[in-house]
């Protein structure tokens, strides 16, 4: 329990995966030249799978192929200080077989960044860990620091 009421709440696997699909951008984890590397990408779900479309020969392509990885998405409501938050970790590849990239690019991902985006990581989630923000009580009062994130 916190101080200004709140209460963290850990989810359940399915909890998490059904929180992850609500949304359409995450953060992708990962490390690039011996040092913690962090992309927002938009993503989709394929057979439990999160896949992210990006370009070949980018830097995210090449530093998370055979990489472990972390993926996060998370929903906040600053005003209310509620919210929830998913991490998955997990072996990232790339997409190479032809019937696998057909599949993929049918799922409706579309990059959001200019140019062609034709490669396609494949993140298999093995350690997933979620957890929600719950208000109770009072609010306590207004932070100089979540005051830019209020609507």
């Amino acid at each position: 329990m916190y101080s200004d009421g709140s209460a963290l709440e850990q989810l359940s696997k399915d909890e998490c995966l059904r929180l992850m699909a609500s949304v359409s951008v995450g953060r992708i984890i990962y490390t690039r030249r011996a040092l913690p590397a962090v992309e927002l990408v938009n993503f989709a779900f394929d057979h439990g799978d999160i896949i992210v479309r990006t370009d070949g020969g980018g830097k995210l392509a090449a530093a998370t192929r055979h990489s472990v990885v972390a993926f996060e998405v998370d929903c906040l409501d600053a005003a209310q200080r509620t919210g929830w938050s998913v991490t998955a970790i997990g072996q990232s590849r790339e997409v190479t077989e032809p019937g696998d990239i057909a599949r993929m690019q049918q799922i409706g991902l579309s990059s959001w960044a200019d140019g062609p985006r034709n490669h396609f990581i494949q993140i298999t989630p093995e350690i997933l860990n979620g957890r929600r923000l719950l208000a109770s009580g009072p609010q306590a009062p207004d932070s100089p620091l979540l005051a830019g994130w209020k609507d």
